[in-house]
């Protein structure tokens, strides 16, 4: 194991943060695409690889060093839940992307910016960023507002719209 975990912490040391650049479900996070963009050439600089394989409902993350062979391996279980607007199969998916990140992250000691989960303290001062609002969402909030069951300045304090949505409420 020693040459996997010399390589591993050799790459550690030259990562840089990975900045979050996404937005979704009321917070930011560096997609699966933006964390292979700054790792990959490390890793191979270094003489490491990685897959994710997928069992039933476990992920096995595994960091080889290509060499010698020595790996590190982290098991994962992707809980089953429902999420708001999509079918068990998006929401697995979506359980698949999350875990693939954060399992991957975790065995490398990758840093994506400051940790706020369950610590989230928010400024009196600074507004907290409002989540993007779907075209589907959108349009059903029109036929609330066309109802008069709902009104623009409601959607306007719980969503930021597109220039394109705003222009469609004038």
């Amino acid at each position: 194991m020693k040459n996997v975990l010399k390589a591993v912490a050799d790459f550690q040391q030259e990562v840089p943060t990975i900045h979050k650049g996404t937005q979704g479900y009321g917070y930011s996070y560096a997609t699966l695409p933006q964390i292979f963009e700054v790792i990959n050439p490390i890793l191979k600089k270094h003489g490491l690889g990685f897959t994710q394989l997928i069992n039933g409902d476990e992920l096995k993350t595994i960091v080889f060093h290509v060499e010698t062979g020595e790996c590190l391996e982290s098991l994962t279980k992707i809980p089953t839940i429902q999420l708001k607007g999509m079918n068990d199969f998006q929401s697995f998916g979506a359980g698949i992307s999350y875990f693939r990140r954060y399992s991957l992250s975790s065995i490398l000691g990758l840093i994506t910016d400051k940790d706020t989960d369950g610590v989230q303290k928010e400024s009196k001062d600074e507004p907290k960023p409002l989540p993007a609002i779907t075209d589907e969402r959108f349009a059903k909030a029109l036929e609330k507002i066309n109802e008069g069951k709902y009104t623009v300045e409601a959607l306007m304090k719980s969503f930021s719209l597109t220039q394109e949505q705003k222009e469609q409420l004038c």
